[in-house]
């Protein structure tokens, strides 16, 4: 399994202000910083899209589906729940459709 590390969203910004600053290319920065090369990468090109620099979904936004998708998900098992519990009490009564 690999190493998976969690860094501050405090270190992300710096990192990337750095990268940013620095004009050279994302390998000598991530050396520098300790990090490896796709994680500067992604961590720039998300902070472009967080500022409005290209056309994706930003951080909050994808926050945001993200939310929203589990949410619709329970509602959906919630709903299937409660039509099975309709069926076997209609079956129970004897009321059926």
């Amino acid at each position: 399994m690999p190493n998976r590390y969690t860094y501050t969203p405090e270190f992300r910004e710096e990192a990337v202000r750095l990268y940013r600053m620095s004009e050279r290319g994302h390998k000598p920065c991530s050396q520098e910083l300790g990090i490896s090369v796709e994680t500067l990468r992604a961590w720039a090109g998300q902070a472009d899209v967080d500022e409005r620099k290209t056309e994706r979904l930003s951080s909050e936004k994808r926050d945001e589906l993200r939310r929203l998708r589990r949410e619709n998900e329970i509602l959906l098992e919630e709903t299937q729940i409660l039509r099975k519990a309709a069926l076997f009490f209609a079956r129970k009564t004897g009321h059926r459709r």
